[in-house]
């Protein structure tokens, strides 16, 4: 682990076998054959995948990227298979799972996290290997994705106790509740492999839906860890994993008509795409968590060492690969060079190296090809009048990449308009806050903007502009989806639905009532159908 300002050769920090502390050490290769369907783990006999490290490790051809092991590639008929065993599990909401009680729903979702516990350091070290995440970062995704199940749990035993009675109007007795959707398509994406992806999954599932669950293109090895609790702590049919390339196995299901619910955290081009394949579109909800390029404004009265840190921590944690990442600072041309050298130094200050070890901040890029990407939007910024300003900024080998600050940062330059996902600070030079307001409502994004200044008055004015272009709006702090209990979504291209604890609740179910006209007859036999327990929708117990 060497600091980003010193002077040294990338190489260097490339680690021999035996560098490799023992809790990060697993057993490779991996090679995954399983996949489960109908409650039965399978052995899939046809052609798998290679999975890659992006850690970089001595002694492999040109130091290339380490084999973690393979995952199968499902096919077309294999995906459908997937599918017909979900619409059978939910049966037009008749289905053992979709009619179950909330109380039973919860015991079934305690038994999966207990077993997901017990997987703990497994997953965890998959993590840092397979998307190059620093161990804090790894064990905190995992340990927040326990906390996330915990505190739906918590909320919909709320929801289901606040729906606990009956409500009679205009001679009309009612009980409102939320019913399940039908079969859901959850796709999460690589950089929190685990925690998106189970962050719209865990909620669809406790409603009382049936999943499909597409692994995300990294990360993929993280879900042979969970396949046993699956179908251990769930009926038969109630998940199924849909491993393979996208291209192949999801279209079919989408064209089937028969997902009501994509639940999709990654790429608006893939949700459009896959939205105009359903046949009927009135029938399709979608909860979706897609692109952003959130702006940090920074006004002249900003105070500097705060927005340094915050803008710090909001474009690099996790080498900028986060949707809430800042990816792009607007910055008051009478402190910007001033904002920009404190930056650097900053940027210098952190430290780069292999995920295991102790206070690395910046480690190797995730995805095979970006790097070449990012080394393209520094060099096309160069070309049109902008520089580098941290020492040795955008060098890199392999997937390590030495973070760079570029300024300025103009209209023309890819970095401008285009989402870097990647360890590349833009900074941008505006005379008047209404350049930076313009660019907020140009953008085709919506999710959030950071703005760092002291003035009461001029806070509010902005805010009361922003708050109408994207969902979020953070004063003197960096952007980020937590806590779960706040709601998480996008206008524009960012976000269709919201995801909270309390909101994706909501999101994977609708509001269903029965009614009965207020007569003797009616309370009668709506008091026989409560005390005599006749039915899990119709009733007025309370869930501890």
């Amino acid at each position: 682990m060497r600091k980003l300002g010193e002077s040294f050769q990338l190489s260097t920090l490339i680690p021999e076998p035996s560098d490799i502390p023992g809790q990060a050490a697993v057993s490779f290769p991996l090679n995954q054959l399983e996949y489960l369907i109908g409650g039965d783990i399978r052995a899939w006999k046809g052609p798998s995948k290679p999975v890659h490290s992006p850690v970089l490790i001595a002694g492999a051809p040109e130091n290339q990227a380490r084999i973690l092991g393979s995952f199968p590639l499902l096919d077309r008929h294999t995906a459908l298979e997937a599918l017909a065993a979900a619409v059978t599990a939910y049966d037009n909401g008749r289905g053992v799972w979709p009619s179950m009680s909330v109380a039973k729903r919860i015991e079934h979702m305690e038994l999966f996290t207990r077993m997901m516990i017990d997987r703990r350091a497994q997953i965890v070290a998959l993590i840092q290997w397979e998307v190059a995440k620093n161990l804090p970062d790894a064990e905190k995704e995992f340990d927040r994705t326990i906390e996330y199940i915990e505190a739906t749990v918590g909320a919909l035993k709320d929801l289901d106790n606040a729906n606990s009675r009956f409500t009679t109007v205009d001679g009309t007795i009612a009980q409102i509740r939320r019913s399940p959707l039908g079969v859901v398509l959850c796709m999460g994406p690589y950089n929190y492999p685990l925690n998106e992806t189970l962050t719209t999954l865990i909620p669809a599932l406790i409603m009382g839906n049936t999943i499909l669950l597409k692994p995300p293109k990294l990360g993929v090895l993280i879900y042979g860890q969970l396949l046993e609790a699956f179908q251990k702590a769930f009926p038969p049919g109630v998940v199924n994993t849909v491993y393979g390339q996208g291209e192949e196995v999801v279209p079919p299901l989408m064209e089937s008509g028969r997902v009501s619910v994509l639940a999709l955290i990654g790429s608006s081009k893939v949700a459009d795409k896959l939205k105009k394949l359903h046949p009927k579109s009135n029938r399709l909800r979608a909860i979706l968590g897609l692109d952003a390029k959130n702006p940090g404004i920074i006004l002249p009265d900003a105070d500097l060492n705060l927005a340094v840190k915050e803008c710090l921590l909001g474009t690099l944690s996790f080498n900028g690969q986060r949707c809430t990442a800042l990816k792009i600072l607007l910055v008051h041309r009478s402190i910007a060079e001033q904002f920009v050298e404190k930056l650097s130094v900053a940027v210098n200050g952190m430290s780069i190296g292999m995920p295991w070890e102790a206070g690395v901040q910046i480690t190797p890029v995730a995805e095979a090809g970006r790097v070449a990407y990012l080394a393209e939007c520094i060099a096309d910024a160069k070309a049109k009048g902008g520089a580098v300003t941290n020492a040795h900024g955008g060098e890199f080998l392999g997937t390590l990449f030495r973070p760079a600050v570029v300024y300025p940062v103009s209209p023309d330059m890819k970095l401008y308009q285009e989402e870097q996902f990647g360890p590349i600070i833009p900074v941008v030079p505006f005379d008047n806050v209404s350049e930076a307001l313009e660019y907020v409502s140009e953008s085709k994004y919506g999710q959030q903007v950071s703005v760092f200044g002291s003035d009461p008055a001029q806070i509010g004015s902005v805010a009361d502009q922003l708050v109408n272009q994207v969902c979020r709006v953070n004063i003197n702090a960096q952007c980020q989806r937590g806590p779960d209990i706040f709601p998480f979504t996008g206008r524009k291209d960012s976000g269709e639905g919201t995801l909270s604890v309390a909101d994706a609740l909501r999101a994977f179910s609708i509001r269903t009532m029965i009614a009965a006209k207020e007569t003797a007859a009616s309370k009668e036999l709506l008091h026989a159908i409560v005390s005599g327990g006749h039915s899990n929708f119709i009733h007025t117990g309370f869930v501890f």
